[in-house]
């Protein structure tokens, strides 16, 4: 596919460089409905094991909580992104935990950290619930979370598992190799009400697979990686699908050293999967290679990654046509890779700014000698927009809408049905679900222009 040299216009800052104290090697990151960023370090905090943060659009963050405290009840090493309930508070899942094999739990954004599941209660090898739950969670249209497992279940290659908001775990799938093993990636819940996700290994050919699952745990294979001579498909997906505004998944491969450096995909519903870019095909690996965090679609139609190699990383855009610029190549600020490097978490802000981590580099030594990462922000030049949160309810019910300059707002429409609604802050709105409202965009009207959503709310029964 074609690649275009990067362009001038973009706006990158280091927001924050950590320095252990308030976490190291900084992983998953959201936007929550006050405004601000919320995310995990694998690493580093008060006590060593790792650490949940705040940190505003301008960079001021503060450590919410640092983990393995209480003997460690309360997990370790986190590397899955938060996330927040239409309740507001925040679920996630780590490593360690009362059992050693990974936990899930709730935050509030004050702090306050209730472990509601610990992995493996009968000890090692008996791990049939799952083990180690590398990936974050989703919620949803039935409120409850669905997240993965990288290693137990009844082959010990992984595991698909439902869990209520009270912390009820329910496992839904053991994988066992032939349809893949070692799920490290999240799930998503499609406009068909089914998960679709991804396995690192095994399958058909033993490069990873694509699957749907229904709520109930019936899985289909749906794609097996390296089905094409030379794995042109891509092998071993370990970001996240996304489902776009086209109703198609996408998502990227990472790819093996020396063989091959990853892809960015789109794969229909039904199965039919289309290579929209191979890393590492233009000169000196200029495009990237090694794809870390799932694609984000902006209100231009096109796609937005991150890559970690071959040398330090980069930020590109790709057009659904697979038309792919380099926004952003890291480590160019001097002094030891000031604005980081190994980009790893990307997400678009309703401001119309990308937000990001970096695994890597930073302003500090005490993480020396690779540094212990930065968060960072880049501007292309993008529109703000309103997301909801949940992305889907009945008639009815109360949704929260996330923005930005939202005070002053005098209309919100669902599909061009009107709602009622109060304006809670500059970032949120609590709307209600109007009688005849169907799936389509969501508007709200402020003093300052019309914003609208990206992805489209779906109105359940």
């Amino acid at each position: 596919m074609a690649i275009v040299p990067a362009l001038p216009a973009q706006t990158f800052h280091r927001l924050h460089g950590f320095d252990l104290t308030d976490g190291e090697y900084p992983s998953g990151l959201i936007q929550a409905a006050d405004g601000s960023l919320y995310g995990t370090t694998e690493d580093g905090g008060a006590i060593g094991y790792g650490s949940i943060f705040r940190i505003t659009p301008l960079g001021s963050l503060t450590t919410i909580h640092s983990f393995c405290s209480g003997d460690c009840l309360d997990g370790a090493y986190p590397v899955g992104a938060l996330i927040q309930s239409a309740h507001g508070d925040f679920y996630g899942t780590t490593n360690g935990g009362a059992n050693g094999f990974g936990t899930v739990f709730k935050i509030s954004a004050s702090g306050v950290l209730t472990t509601l599941y610990s992995f493996c209660p009968n000890g090692l090898y008996h791990c049939s619930d799952g083990a180690g739950p590398f990936a974050g969670l989703v919620q949803a249209t039935d409120g409850n979370f669905y997240g993965t497992t990288q290693l137990g279940g009844a082959s010990n290659d992984g595991t698909v598992f439902k869990v209520t908001p009270g912390g009820k775990l329910t496992t839904l799938h053991s994988f066992s190799g032939t349809d893949g093993s070692d799920p490290v990636a999240p799930l998503v819940q499609a406009s068909d009400g089914n998960l679709y996700g991804t396995t690192q290994q095994d399958g058909a050919y033993g490069a990873g697979t694509i699957f749907r699952i229904t709520p109930g745990g019936r899985l289909t294979t749906i794609y097996n990686f390296c089905s094409l001579s030379g794995c042109t498909d891509g092998q071993a997906p370990v970001t996240g699908l996304i489902q776009a505004t086209d109703g198609n998944l996408y998502g990227t491969t990472n790819g093996s050293n020396g063989f091959a450096w990853g892809t960015v995909f789109k794969i229909t519903l039904g199965g039919t999967l289309t290579t929209l870019h191979n890393f590492c095909s233009f000169q000196n690996c200029s495009d990237g290679a090694y794809p870390r965090s799932p694609v984000v679609q902006a209100d231009d139609g096109n796609f937005y990654g991150t890559t970690a190699g071959l040398y330090l990383g980069s930020i590109f855009e790709i057009t659904p046509s697979g038309e792919l610029t380099t926004l952003y190549d890291f480590c160019v600020q001097g002094g030891g890779c000031m604005d980081g490097y190994g980009p790893d978490a990307l997400i678009l802000h309703t401001n119309g700014t990308f937000y990001g981590t970096a695994r890597a580099g930073g302003i500090h030594d005490s993480c020396s000698p690779t540094g212990c990462g930065t968060l960072f922000s880049l501007d292309n030049n993008l529109q703000p927009f309103v997301e909801t949160l949940p992305t889907s309810g009945q008639v009815g019910e109360s949704v929260s809408i996330l923005g930005t300059k939202l005070t002053g707002a005098t209309a919100v429409t669902f599909n061009q049905i009107a709602a009622s609604f109060t304006v809670e802050s500059s970032t949120t709105i609590r709307a209600t679900v109007p009688v005849g409202a169907t799936t389509g965009t969501v508007q709200v009207v402020t003093p300052s222009g019309t914003l609208a959503s990206i992805m489209a709310f779906t109105v359940t029964p």
